[in-house]
């Protein structure tokens, strides 16, 4: 898409990027409207979290599981100079596919501030995730929380996989806790291989890689 295909399909009221998410997840989720939680100030104009929002919906696939979904790490709003790039903005957003879990009473937004945590690194930092990469959280992913889930590898997330955006791609990139073990597994042969292996294993009974924090070895 040109600048000036851009410019005569949509005007800068349009979340442009917004809306090409937002149609991804009506192609799983249909009229379903998801739960939305968005910062109190924006990061733009000095807030600390850079995801603009996190919207959670529910899922039956698999087992009854939430579904968290980013928007912030790919170009949601107009913006002509980005129109026809390669990839949007970092190129990417979060998702997380998590099993309810007791001590939550309701959405697990301690996970979107995991997300918040991962992308005030990129954005710090200029590094992005890719698929098969992965980090140790040097304790619970739920702080003060007796999981032994203690590490997060990213993956496409297999429903959402990417999407051709008017800013580029964007690739919907699941975040899988990790156990103690597998982490350690990791940190031994940290290649991108070794990480799909072992993401290839956990599909075997688990292929939506929901994430159980009551899961052990």
């Amino acid at each position: 898409m040109t600048k000036e295909e851009y410019k005569k399909l949509f005007n800068e009221d349009d979340a442009v990027g917004w809306l090409a998410i937002d149609k991804q997840l009506e192609s799983i989720y249909g009229t379903q409207e998801p739960r939305h939680y968005a910062p109190p100030l924006h990061f733009a104009i000095g807030g600390e979290d850079p995801i603009d929002g996190t919207s959670i919906y529910e899922s039956e696939k698999q087992i009854p599981h939430l579904h968290l979904v980013s928007y912030g790490m790919s170009q949601l709003y107009y913006d002509e100079e980005q129109a026809g790039g390669e990839f949007s903005k970092w190129g990417f957003e979060f998702t997380f596919r998590i099993k309810p879990f007791a001590e939550d009473n309701g959405d697990p937004t301690w996970a979107i501030q995991v997300m918040n945590n991962l992308a005030r690194y990129v954005f710090e930092s200029k590094r992005w995730f890719e698929p098969y990469h992965f980090v140790p959280a040097n304790g619970p992913i739920r702080l003060e929380t007796a999981t032994d889930i203690v590490g997060l590898a990213f993956v496409p997330d297999p429903e959402l996989g990417a999407i051709q955006t008017p800013h580029g791609e964007v690739t919907f990139l699941q975040m899988v806790g990790l156990t103690t073990k597998e982490v350690e597994r990791l940190l031994a042969k940290p290649q991108t291989s070794e990480v799909e292996k072992l993401i290839n294993e956990m599909r075997g009974n688990n292929p939506l890689l929901i994430t159980d924090l009551d899961r052990v070895d």
